[in-house]
């Protein structure tokens, strides 16, 4: 059996079959043999030999496994390995993968762009994702009419613009197309059906123990990753909200979350009620006004309702530009009273705004103000009704807390997204219990030992673009240190081993 100590460095990943399939005793003779060796050759070595206390811990454990294995399977000991018969599902259940670089998780946007810049440094890694495809929010849970709120120059992931005929603001599928483009032009390649169960830094080792369940032709295999480095990219997004209200069971009409809608076409003539009035529920609502249903838009608190555009520029980007001369507070000031001037007193429709102004709530609260795409002309004319909170639902019917009551059809629940990461990662000092970085940005991409977050930053693509080259960045140089320490100590061994001779 070869040494890992002597192995150039590891490839992609590394799969260490279970022990139990393919080891006999005598291989395990050599492999304590190959430990001991291991630790008093290399005291100071560090991914691979941690990697080597963290099996010889489970030596004992393994060994067991393989007896109790043989004794299942009536084999004889003597039998050569490979030429043991075992059912084919044994050699795939907990499988042990060590991860000569970060492991991802996510492979969405910023999952895809940390990978990219990765791959610009030659560090390897592992990218995890529980569904089927890459960017699975926009791909499975968007409607049909998303387009970017900012445009494309804004949203693009590091070292590769969108195409020059793509439109300012990119649709759904035109991002989707990009994101494929992305990830083939890095020849990103995810584990997906692959979802995390766990994530937990082994203290002792030094290493993170990354446990999912991969779901391989209809059977689940439980997979183990050790890695030095974890990169949290699942985002803001991963998983709806869907409060709970008094009485909608008992509603008996279609209730969905945004999450699931596609397009009002099977609304005509509907009257449905759209609950949330964030860029979300705008939209909903305006699709389905285009699709002639009748949307009723529950609006339970304040909300900032911004144009796209200020005098044919982003109105990000005229932020921007401000903030580079100006405090937010003034910015904020400049924002609202040419929002007066370009869309009037949005306040009479029943779309208060809040105290604070749009820029320092989003760094407060990370509450995003509206891009008014269509919406609110919608709202003057009311072909969107705006109304209050709900009190309770009935059959076929809602009850506002104003004491008003609406016959509707169908709900849409434009309720949001949170974090999942609480749920997973086993770790509480750098996220919150809302599963987003404690640290507010730029600093909250970095965590203590090895742990990275990618896309939490509040800011949208842009954001996730500047922590993938700030978490990559800081990998590849502790990968890299690593690597040279670990080339110095293998060609110490190769000088003693020659001195024996």
């Amino acid at each position: 059996m070869t040494s890992h100590a002597t192995l150039k460095p590891l490839p992609h990943h590394k799969f260490i079959p279970p022990l139990h399939s393919i080891y006999t005793p005598t291989h395990l003779l050599s492999l304590s043999t190959l430990l001991n060796s291991n630790n008093k050759t290399s005291p100071h070595s560090h991914s691979h030999s941690l990697f080597f206390s963290f099996l010889k811990h489970n030596l004992i454990s393994l060994t067991s496994s393989i007896i109790t294995q043989t004794k299942m399977h009536n084999i004889s000991l003597n039998m050569p390995p490979m030429s043991q018969t075992f059912d084919p599902e044994d050699i795939l259940k907990n499988r042990c993968i060590l991860v000569n670089g970060p492991v991802i998780v996510g492979a969405g946007p910023s999952g895809l762009a940390v990978a990219a810049c990765l791959k610009d440094q030659n560090v390897p890694f592992v990218v995890l994702e529980r569904a089927n495809c890459i960017a699975s929010l926009w791909q499975n849970r968007t409607y049909d009419r998303l387009k970017l709120h900012l445009p494309k120059q804004l949203c693009q992931l590091p070292n590769f613009p969108f195409p020059d005929h793509f439109p300012e603001y990119p649709s759904k599928f035109q991002f989707i197309s990009y994101l494929e483009s992305y990830a083939k032009n890095f020849n990103i390649t995810p584990n997906f059906n692959e979802t995390v169960l766990s994530a937990k830094y082994d203290e002792t080792f030094g290493l993170w123990r990354i446990k999912s369940n991969r779901i391989k032709s209809d059977k689940v295999v439980e997979v183990e990753y050790i890695c030095r480095w974890l990169v949290v990219a699942t985002g803001e997004n991963s998983e709806k909200v869907v409060p709970e209200f008094e009485g909608l069971s008992d509603f008996g009409g279609n209730v969905m979350h945004a999450c699931d809608y596609k397009s009002g076409v099977n609304y005509s003539g509907k009257n449905v009620l759209v609950v949330g009035c964030g860029n979300s529920g705008m939209e909903v609502s305006l699709d389905l006004c285009n699709h002639n249903a009748n949307p009723s838009m529950v609006v339970r608190s304040s909300v900032h309702v911004l144009p796209r555009e200020i005098f044919g520029k982003s109105t990000y980007e005229v932020a921007v530009m401000l903030m580079k001369r100006l405090p937010i507070w003034m910015v904020d000031k400049i924002l609202l009273g040419l929002t007066r001037v370009i869309l009037g007193n949005v306040e009479k429709y029943g779309l208060k705004r809040p105290c604070m102004g749009p820029l320092e709530l989003k760094n407060t609260s990370g509450k995003t103000p509206v891009l008014d795409i269509g919406a609110l002309e919608k709202v003057r004319s009311g072909e969107i009704k705006v109304v209050s909170g709900i009190k309770r639902f009935s059959q076929g019917k809602v009850e506002l807390v104003d004491g008003k009551v609406l016959d509707i059809d169908s709900v849409v629940l434009a309720t949001g997204y949170r974090s999942n990461v609480p749920s997973w990662l086993k770790e509480n000092e750098f996220f919150s219990k809302d599963g987003m970085p404690k640290d507010p940005f730029p600093n909250g991409w970095k965590g203590n030992a090895g742990l990275y977050a990618v896309g939490f930053t509040r800011r949208g693509l842009s954001g996730a673009s500047l922590d993938a080259i700030s978490v990559s960045q800081d990998i590849a140089k502790s990968w890299k240190e690593e690597n040279k320490q670990r080339k110095k100590t293998v060609a110490a061994r190769h000088r003693r081993c020659i001195s024996h001779f």
